[in-house]
Formats: C-alpha cells, structure tokens, sequence
C-alpha cells in the first residue's frame, strides 16, 4: 500500500471498511456501558453525544481511509477501546451508570494514589511495550507498523483519559476528605 489511495479505489474502500468495523464497535461498547455517556471519559466525544458524534465519526473514516497508516492506526486503537469497554459493560450495565460511577469513585476513593498510578503506569507501560515491539519488528512495512502504532495510541488514550477522570474527580471535590488527606497529597 502506498502512502495515500485515491478515494473510489478498491484500497480504499477496504480501509474504509475496516474503519468503520472498528469505530462501530467503538460506539457500540460505549453504548452498551453508556448509554447516556454518563461513563464517557472523552469530554468531546460526550459534548457531541450520539447524533453528532456519529456524523463526525462518519466523516473522520471518510477521510482518514485516504491514508492506510492513519486509517490502520485508528482502527486498531479503536477495537482495543472497545474490547476493554465490553470488558466491564456488563458491570456498568447490571448497576446502572450513575451506581457504576459513584461505585468507582468509592474504590478510588479507597485507594492509595500512589497505588492507583502505580497500576495505570504499568498497565499502559506493558501495552505500550507490546506496541513498541510490533513497531520495532516491522521492519518499515506498512500495517504491523500501524498495528504497533494504535497500540501505542490506545495505551496514551487509556493513560490521558484515566488521568483526565482523577483531575476532574480531585477539582469537583469527590476527592475530599480524610480519603483524601490520607490518599491524595
């Protein structure tokens, strides 16, 4: 594949099928775990909602499918946010999104920081380490390239996203108290 496919050619309308196999799981596991996007972490996407943010995916796979290394790198950044939303959908479902919600905030409440970051740092690390690996090993041939890059991307995701909810839970003062005293300097 080369570095741009015209639009209308047999490349692209692959990619453009994987694109929108990979956003529409995305989207579908927000939707079974959040219906309400109560959970949704990505505050643009949750500022879109569903209508527009359908539209705005739509356009987003129309054009990223020009570009196979950016199209590759999405789609697989997107079933990897996917498989770990379906992973606790269930969980967010049978408590319903505000329960699940406050339910994890307890647990970090609960929690050393120390610990917390400690287990997000690793988690990413060691996907991010998977990543690298593929991107190493590639030997500059286009897709495993890719593939290694949205790994990479999706740990960064998972990494921002979850320090962005400790922000915004630490600013709203779901974070106070002696559990914050005592886990959050």
């Amino acid at each position: 594949m080369e570095d741009q496919v015209p639009i209308g050619s047999r490349e692209y309308w692959i990619l453009l099928g994987v694109l929108v196999l990979a956003r529409g799981a995305d989207f579908l596991s927000t939707w079974v775990a959040t219906p309400n996007l109560v959970l949704e972490g990505n505050p643009i996407a949750k500022r879109l909602g569903w209508r527009w943010g359908l539209w705005v995916n739509g356009l987003v796979c129309l054009v990223l499918a020009q570009w196979p290394l950016a199209a590759i790198v999405v789609a697989t950044a997107s079933v990897m946010v996917a498989a770990r939303n379906f992973q606790s959908a269930w969980l967010m479902r049978s408590l319903g999104e505000h329960n699940y919600r406050d339910w994890h905030v307890e647990r970090v409440q609960e929690t050393r920081i120390s610990v917390y970051l400690f287990c997000l740092a690793a988690h990413t690390f060691l996907t991010a380490l998977v990543g690298g690996a593929v991107v190493w090993f590639s030997e500059g041939r286009l897709i495993p390239l890719a593939i290694g890059m949205g790994i990479v991307a999706y740990a960064v995701a998972v990494a921002f996203y979850t320090l962005l909810g400790i922000y915004r839970l630490r600013r709203s003062g779901r974070l106070t108290g002696t559990s914050r005293d005592a886990h959050f300097p």
